[in-house]
């Protein structure tokens, strides 16, 4: 019964491409807790369309639960995300706070680095760009 077990968690892996499902409570816990650096799935709409720059798409985006974000996605290591205002995506990235605070997340890209130590994502329309 465990093997079985065991079997269907890899199946319901691979069916879902990996990627972890959105804890939009999490990342509130997250940022209430001041977490800077904390890996967070969540899901959001966006409020201003993205803007290209610097080898970086940026733009903000209001969680579930309210909280405002600014996301930094890379496009010199991810592909640019064709969404616009009022879209809805799922973003996996790392959490950072700025002096204010102000909130955003970036390492949205399956490149890592030292700055971003785990893969991230954005999935938009039931594509994910990373």
């Amino acid at each position: 019964m465990r093997r079985l077990a065991l079997v269907a968690a890899a199946l319901l892996l691979v069916a879902c491409g990996g990627h972890e499902a959105a804890d939009d409570q999490g990342l509130h816990q997250d940022i209430q807790s001041n977490s800077n650096g904390a890996e967070v799935t969540f899901d959001a709409t966006i409020l201003t369309d993205p803007i290209e720059s610097g080898g970086h798409e940026r733009f903000e985006v209001k969680a579930a639960t309210g909280e405002m974000l600014e996301v930094d996605h890379n496009t010199t290591l991810a592909q640019a995300v064709p969404a616009h205002k009022g879209d809805g995506l799922v973003i996996h990235g790392q959490l950072y706070i700025d002096p204010g605070p102000r909130y955003g997340v970036h390492c949205t890209h399956a490149h890592t680095s030292s700055g971003c130590p785990n893969p991230g994502w954005i999935e938009y329309n039931n594509s994910y760009y990373e």
